[in-house]
């Protein structure tokens, strides 16, 4: 397994009890639906950039983002402290179902992005997970341009045509494509007060 087929489920935040558990924190939008989870590959911190399968015992959501996980070999506090901070990744192949007009960031990288009112504009390169909300990166005129990932902003993708149809913002564009200038921003000569 690589990590080019796979997508990060979340991570472990620390072992949890004497027994192996640990806590997991999940990036998904319903928990409940990986009870039955069977494995997970995992990242550990001491072996990044390679993947270990690892047989999930028992997943018992805490939240809407955390769980407690207990997998297979791992019975001892000391076996699931080498876990903290290990990512865990999911293959592709297993991302569950999307509904109409939703779609998962990768599955639109490459697609041309279509404005309702400019046309064709650049190509989705991709996304970037910030905190304060996930954005779109897509190349116009030279410039990378950063698109907010808001309903209201990107309105669907058109599978058979790799299109992304967008509706930006009047000025999102000039923001990108104007140079600030240096001469309202900063005075022509220093006068002490």
């Amino acid at each position: 397994m690589t990590f080019d087929d796979c997508y990060e489920l979340g991570s472990v935040v620390k072992p949890h009890g004497l027994k192996g558990f640990v806590v997991a924190a999940f990036d998904v939008d319903n928990l409940d639906e990986y009870r039955k989870l069977k494995s997970v590959w995992v990242e550990l911190p001491t072996a990044l950039g390679k993947l270990t399968e690892f047989t999930v015992e028992k997943l018992q959501p805490q939240s809407n983002e955390r769980a407690l996980v207990k997998f297979k070999g791992i019975d001892r506090i000391e076996e699931a402290e080498p876990l903290r901070n290990a990512k865990l990744w999911r293959p592709l192949t297993e991302l569950p179902d999307l509904q109409d007009d939703q779609f998962y960031f990768h599955d639109v990288i490459g697609y041309t992005v279509v404005d309702e009112q400019l046309g064709e504009l650049g190509t989705v390169e991709t996304f970037y997970e910030l905190p304060q909300q996930d954005v779109l990166s897509m190349r116009y005129k030279g410039q990378e341009i950063l698109i907010p990932v808001a309903n209201e902003l990107i309105l669907h993708a058109d599978q058979s045509a790799r299109k992304l149809h967008v509706n930006l913002p009047e000025g999102l564009l000039e923001v990108y494509l104007t140079p600030a200038s240096r001469e309202r921003d900063e005075p022509d000569e220093f006068v002490e007060p």
